[in-house]
């Protein structure tokens, strides 16, 4: 198996040799649905093998390497929810990328779009560090929590309707477990918005009858028991978006100055 050994020494991994792992989409359900705790959920998120096309690819990724990394060792396994237990914003995106999140263990590490993101955040109060190269590099999240919709790198950038679905229950157990503290979910990009939205409600939020249109900037009240809760919508910091001009470093800022605003929280 091309990809890290759960328990093996990599840094800040949630799982050990023990942790269960789901071999298809009852399983995930099943696992997903008896974590008691948000280091379980995301130990058992890190070892899931449910999709034969996502395993496959993300450990042929972990095998072959980028010339640029051909030295390092990849993570090659599902990327685990990363931050804050207890956080006040969730920043949700699509999936991992092959040779970023599927190479460094972390969500929006080492790939451009997370050297965008991670300097947005550090600007706007949310992440201890400008940069996050690696796991256990010393970044930390600041009252804010990440996750994706689909926890694989998939190939092509495009996870099928099939291991979305298989995925969910790993979103939706999360989103309800961070559900309390949370005011605000920014959404990174379209598919994001479209995947969170059902798994909001899988995990108790209140939301409008119909789900508007994703746009930057875009605000939608929800709700969770009698708290507000606001979810956001922000374009996605891909390299096509960011070297496009779709997305500026001021419009990222703007997005998360305003998510930590709602969530009540000084700006730094």
């Amino acid at each position: 198996m091309s990809a890290v050994p759960p328990g093996s020494g990599w840094p800040d991994d949630p799982a050990g040799p023990d942790t269960p792992v789901a071999h298809d989409a009852l399983e995930v359900a099943k696992l997903a649905g008896e974590s008691r705790t948000v280091a379980e959920l995301t130990a058992r998120q890190s070892v899931c093998r449910a999709c034969p096309r996502l395993v496959e690819w993300r450990e042929a990724v972990a095998d072959t390497k980028r010339r640029a990394f051909a030295t390092e060792t990849y993570w090659g396994r599902p990327i685990p929810g990363w931050g804050d237990d207890r956080p006040h914003t969730l920043i949700v995106g699509l999936a991992p990328a092959a040779h970023g999140g599927n190479r460094t263990g972390r969500i929006f590490t080492g790939d451009r779009s997370g050297d965008w993101l991670f300097a947005s955040l550090y600007r706007t109060g949310l992440a201890a560090q400008e940069t996050s190269t690696h796991a256990g590099d010393g970044q930390r999240l600041v009252g804010a929590r990440m996750m994706a919709a689909v926890r694989c790198a998939p190939p092509a950038n495009k996870p099928t309707p099939q291991e979305r679905d298989a995925c969910f229950p790993w979103l939706a157990r999360e989103l309800a477990m961070t559900a309390e503290s949370t005011r605000v979910i920014v959404a990174l990009g379209g598919f994001a918005w479209q995947a969170v939205w059902p798994a909001l409600r899988e995990a108790g939020f209140t939301l409008p009858p119909r789900r508007p249109r994703f746009g930057h900037g875009v605000e939608v009240p929800i709700s969770y028991g009698t708290a507000s809760v606001t979810l956001l919508g922000c374009y996605h910091p891909s390299q096509q978006n960011t070297f496009t001009g779709r997305v500026t470093a001021e419009m990222l800022d703007a997005v998360f100055a305003r998510a930590v605003q709602i969530a009540g929280k000084p700006s730094l």
